[in-house]
């Protein structure tokens, strides 16, 4: 028979609350439209030393890899739910509409690591693992016959990047609906370019 777990002391308890309320304060302060806010700054958001925040992230690519993991419970569901259609047509509209959520729940926290990715290796890493990710998931839907037409899929995975909804959204300044309304435009007009199988 296996042996209980042992029960937390109190200090082990409290180093992991504390953890958690760092963790919770850096995405609040980047939610809230601070993309890079200092240890000061997280502390007194957390409601901690600051010698606590350096006691538990002795380098930042700790706290990165946690807020990382935390961004991803949120978007994973919806990245991962089986699709519904029936054709890839109908999967890709569907995959289209799922990266408007995505994207725009990730915004904040994608273009905080974007100004700190050349400084950090995890960032840089985790970045160049979601691009090939947003790609693979598109080709995945996509009939090996359609994958023939390179340049029309390429210009689809370009269409369903992370970079056009920050291009949509913070360079010509949409507003989500309108910006998702672009994005689900050009996706359908590509779709309707492709060839009949």
């Amino acid at each position: 028979m296996a042996a209980a777990p042992k029960p937390l002391d109190g200090r082990r308890l409290r180093s992991m609350t504390s953890r958690r309320r760092i963790v919770g304060a850096m995405l609040t302060l980047i939610e809230a439209g601070d993309p890079m806010p200092s240890a000061a700054r997280v502390a007194e958001e957390a409601g901690v030393g600051l010698r606590t925040v350096f006691r538990h992230f002795d380098d930042m690519d700790s706290l990165y890899s946690e807020i990382s993991a935390t961004i991803a419970e949120r978007v994973m569901p919806i990245v991962t739910a089986p699709y519904d259609g029936g054709d890839w047509r109908a999967n890709l509209r569907d995959l289209s509409q799922r990266r408007i959520q995505v994207f725009e729940t990730m915004l904040p926290f994608r273009l905080a690591a974007n100004i700190k990715r050349y400084q950090s290796p995890f960032l840089m890493a985790e970045y160049s693992r979601v691009v090939r990710l947003e790609r693979d998931l598109v080709l995945r839907l996509l009939p090996d016959s359609v994958q023939t037409d390179r340049i029309r899929v390429e210009a689809l995975i370009a269409a369903l990047s992370f970079q056009t909804w920050r291009a949509l959204r913070r360079d010509q300044a949409l507003t989500r609906e309108d910006a998702g309304s672009v994005l689900t435009h050009m996706v359908a007009a590509l779709i309707a370019a492709m060839p009949e199988f």
